[in-house]
């Protein structure tokens, strides 16, 4: 076995004090018992009970929640279906066409993507005379169009590492492609369509850039109120709502992973 050298060692935790420092920064000072931004001077809940008692942080909450529950479920379904329609094309040049326009999405910055969408939903609006092209409908239609290729890609591997023929057989066995479907290969992508439905959720609950774009007046996401927080002078209690999105998405993150290993144990077992 090959010892880790000291340097390795080192730059190892150099690049993990880079990515963690700023994060566990921003935590503490969460707890600053003053509305200093430099200077800690002990510790206190008050930010996290004035978030809780601030009525537009809580809507703010509501609707991000719903918002990025919602894109994750519609991309799922949508996603799952998208790329069992790709690992079924026989045509290798046209699965080879559809994974690229699949990518085309991740490489695309964002502010193009929230622009392009922003035009879109306005000329489609001006055709069907549409009084309020942007808000809620169009924030969703844009989460879950920028959700979709991280699904299609996290549910693709988890197709191709399945047996086809155990749909054919449950055919051959009197069940319908619908009943076979989710008998027998929903169960075998399980675990590829909850990575998916995480990684959506936790994508559309920190998306700003498109969500700036495509949101109306009437509808504002937790990013969105975090940003125009930080338009007056910043206090600690943006830190606490900041924490409190960290600290989802670290459990998020630990239940994925969890699932993940309790996954690869069974087929362990079963090999």
């Amino acid at each position: 076995m090959r010892k880790t050298g000291f340097f390795s060692k080192f730059y190892a935790g150099l690049i993990l004090f880079f990515l963690y420092a700023p994060l566990l920064v921003m935590v503490l000072f969460s707890f600053n018992s003053s509305n200093s931004i430099a200077q800690f001077r002990g510790f206190s809940l008050y930010w996290y009970q004035e978030i809780a008692d601030n009525p537009a942080a809580r809507a703010a909450l509501a609707n991000t929640l719903i918002l990025a529950l919602l894109a994750a479920v519609i991309s799922v379904i949508l996603g799952t279906a998208a790329a069992l329609g790709i690992d079924r094309t026989r045509r290798k040049w046209a699965q080879a066409l559809l994974l690229n326009i699949t990518n085309v999405p991740l490489m695309n910055p964002e502010i193009v993507t929230g622009i392009s969408m922003m035009l879109l939903f306005v000329f489609g609006a001006r055709l069907l005379r549409i009084a309020d092209p942007l808000g809620f409908g169009s924030l969703l239609v844009a989460h879950v169009t920028f959700c979709l290729p991280y699904v299609i890609l996290s549910v693709l591997p988890k197709l191709r590492q399945t047996d086809p023929h155990l749909a054919e057989a449950a055919q051959d066995l009197g069940a319908t492609p619908l009943r076979a479907f989710f008998m027998v290969v929903l169960p075998a992508i399980s675990t590829g369509v909850f990575s998916a439905f995480l990684m959506a959720f936790t994508i559309s609950l920190d998306d700003f850039v498109v969500s700036n774009f495509t949101n109306g007046p009437g509808f504002q996401t937790l990013p969105l109120y975090i940003y125009s927080m930080t338009k007056k002078r910043v206090k600690p209690d943006m830190y606490a709502l900041s924490s409190l999105v960290f600290l989802a998405i670290f459990v998020l993150l630990l239940i994925s992973n969890a699932v993940q290993a309790h996954n690869e144990k069974r087929q362990k077992k079963k090999v």
